[in-house]
């Protein structure tokens, strides 16, 4: 028999060490995994993790994908701190891209500094609102907000479908489901010229700075992890629970209706039927990759981001099938959660020890 047992002090330093240890096992499945699939370890490995990054046009790239993913883990990660399991970050982002598309679209043909500034609070607005809901169903009626919001993704995709086959459609696009491209004026500034880096890479890491004060130096961030770790004792000391949770809920709407936003105004450029390749749902993995910290956040995003890299090209070079990249991404997140467990419990072999009742004689002599 095999079962678990508690550890007395779980070892916080290899609560630290545990990702790297989840990201060498992943390293070496992928090995595993390439060798199953007939591709040569070596150029696999190549095309995945170098060839991506072996260019200022590559590492550019990496921060453009890393931007999104960085901005909304942040959020996610003050959120789970606080116990709060907002699953609908990848709803959330795509509300906020409706929401910022539709202003440009509004003022397609003004060319002003405006634009763009209002885009940015629609798009917040719009991933606040679409958090608002769980958060409601969560302070009112107790409602599973990991149900909720993980849901409301799919009504949010669905309502991005609705618009570009129909009212935010160009009208001279040749029917297609798309949006017109929208004005220079509505476009994030490049900050690297002769790459696609935009100024949403700046917003990501001054998001990560809100974070970090917000977590380590304000008397909210002591009340989220209070509530996380000890909601009984966070109650006994005055802090209001129902605060916490739509705290949580909205500002991580906001953070990724903003990444929604970089993205219809950033690489995209236009609303299409799919504007993220699931950066509201990778972000999941990166908070915990990244120990849940600011600061971790911005390693781990940095890692997924090549993930995503690596398996555009590892499609184009070696003719693997995109589907690698969410292979990698899941065992990542699959080893980490098994080291945990182990930092945490301790395998103990063999029967549990139950004690013995005396014996019905024994007892009647006693």
């Amino acid at each position: 028999m095999i079962r678990l047992q508690p550890r007395a002090e779980p070892s916080k330093l290899m609560g630290y060490i545990a990702p790297l240890i989840a990201l060498v096992i992943t390293l070496l499945s992928g090995m595993v995994l390439f060798a199953l699939l007939g591709v040569p370890v070596g150029a696999a490995f190549y095309a995945f993790f170098i060839e991506p990054v072996s260019s200022l046009y590559g590492l550019s790239e990496l921060g453009v994908k890393a931007a999104p993913l960085i901005m909304i883990a942040v959020a996610l990660s003050i959120g789970y701190r606080a116990n709060v399991w907002n699953i609908g970050a990848e709803g959330q982002l795509i509300l906020g891209g409706i929401c910022g598309g539709a202003v440009a679209l509004y003022f397609y043909e003004v060319d002003a500094w405006y634009v763009l500034p209002l885009m940015m609070l629609a798009g917040v607005i719009g991933g606040m609102l679409w958090a608002a809901i769980p958060a409601l169903l969560r302070t009112q009626f107790n409602a599973n907000e990991i149900l909720t919001s993980l849901m409301l993704t799919y009504i949010a995709g669905l309502l991005l479908s609705l618009l570009v086959h129909g009212p935010l459609r160009d009208p001279d696009g040749f029917n297609f489901p798309e949006s017109r491209l929208l004005h220079d004026a509505a476009t994030l500034p490049i900050i690297m010229q002769g790459t696609r880096l935009h100024i949403g890479a700046l917003t990501a890491l001054f998001i990560v700075v809100i974070g970090w004060v917000l977590l380590s130096r304000t008397m909210l961030g002591f009340a989220l992890k209070v509530n996380g770790q000890a909601p009984n004792a966070g109650r006994y000391a005055g802090f209001t629970q129902n605060r916490l949770i739509w705290f949580s809920l909205l500002f991580c709407g906001a953070c990724a209706g903003l990444a929604g936003l970089n993205e219809v105004a950033g690489p995209i450029g236009q609303l299409l039927p799919s504007i993220s390749p699931g950066y509201g749902f990778t972000a999941i993995i990166v908070a915990f990759l990244g120990r849940l910290h600011p600061v971790g956040v911005v390693f781990a995003g940095l890692v997924m981001a090549l993930s995503y890299l690596g398996g555009e090209s590892a499609q184009i070079s070696l003719n693997l099938p995109v589907a690698v990249t969410g292979v990698f991404q899941g065992m990542l997140l699959f080893f980490l959660l098994a080291a945990d467990v182990l930092i945490n419990y301790r395998v103990v072999w063999g029967r549990a020890r139950t004690a013995r009742r005396p014996s019905s004689e024994h007892g009647a002599s006693l």
